[in-house]
């Protein structure tokens, strides 16, 4: 079983920055892929930046050359780098987390708030 502890949100004004964590924990699992998703209110829930085992990173148009996605494979963790930060980023953000077995794991989701 994986465990998924999310931190890093909260509210900031347009432009700013923030970072976000997520660190997975648990036994006798192995990662295949880490990743970011974000839920706006009346919308679906969408891929805001993952990284894979192989290295493979991809990032949702709406955020290329603001955010970077990057891991710690020692400490089975990975952040969201978010700067120039707008209100149309205002979302909660979901951490995912793909095992090697195609087990997907979700954190409880972390509020961003983008401040016009």
């Amino acid at each position: 079983q994986v465990q998924l502890v999310e931190s890093g949100g909260g509210l900031v004004q347009t432009g700013g920055s923030l970072r976000l964590s997520c660190a997975a924990t648990g036994s006798g699992f192995s990662i295949a892929s880490m990743g970011w998703y974000r839920q706006a209110p009346g919308k679906l829930r969408e891929l805001v930046a993952s990284i894979a085992r192989s290295g493979r990173i991809d990032y949702a148009d709406s955020v290329k050359g603001r955010f970077t996605i990057s891991r710690d494979n020692a400490k089975n963790t990975v952040y969201l780098q978010m700067n120039s930060l707008k209100p149309e980023d205002t979302a909660v953000y979901y951490c995912r987390t793909l095992v090697i077995t195609s087990t997907q794991y979700w954190g409880q989701g972390i509020q961003v708030t983008v401040s016009s």
